[in-house]
């Protein structure tokens, strides 16, 4: 009798505790919209992006030109003549995949520009969720960008507008589907 009844107390106290934790959600791609810095940085990201590619892309169209016409030329020419056309080709293509790789690879230039303008922004949203999730004693605030799992939240527990205005920012700039506010 007396286990039954502390199992029973257990399994009351249990349930009392979780649905006592508060729970929030975000959306942070809706945050960065909203964020005037960033929107600045992903216009210049993507202006260099576009930049880089163009001066990589001329330089493949020279190493084409040189190639057609080394195929043009290629019956009047020595062997030695040959060889050391093939070589200049050569050398430009992998001069031209190093600059690629240089300015799109896994830690190219426009990572690093990517992460220097960026990375300060998403440390200050962190932060003001992190400030907000102690103030209003949430136990989780879970991401709700498009590449979430939830499949629904409540509106009311929205706290992206909160984390605009805690960091200065005015929301709604950029519209948030079902987005209403925030839940204390």
């Amino acid at each position: 009798m007396k286990k039954l009844f502390l199992s029973a107390l257990l399994a009351v106290g249990i349930t009392v505790c979780a649905y006592s934790q508060k729970y929030a959600y975000v959306n942070t791609e809706y945050i960065l919209q909203n964020i005037p810095e960033f929107v600045k940085a992903q216009e210049e990201i993507d202006n260099l992006s576009i930049e880089w590619q163009k001066e990589i892309e001329e330089k493949f169209a020279e190493i084409d030109a040189l190639y057609k016409q080394f195929q043009n030329d290629a019956p009047l020419l020595t062997q030695d003549m040959k060889n050391r056309r093939e070589n200049e080709i050569i050398t430009k293509e992998k001069a031209a995949k190093d600059l690629q790789k240089k300015r799109f690879g896994v830690d190219g230039d426009l990572f690093k520009r990517r992460q220097e303008m960026i990375r300060p922004i998403q440390d200050k949203i962190y932060t003001a969720i992190e400030k907000r999730a102690k103030q209003k004693q949430f136990v989780f605030v879970f991401d709700r960008s498009d590449n979430s799992n939830i499949m629904y939240a409540d509106p009311r527990n929205d706290i992206s507008n909160d984390i605009l205005k805690d960091m200065g920012y005015e929301p709604g700039k950029v519209e948030e589907k079902e987005s209403t506010g925030a839940a204390d």
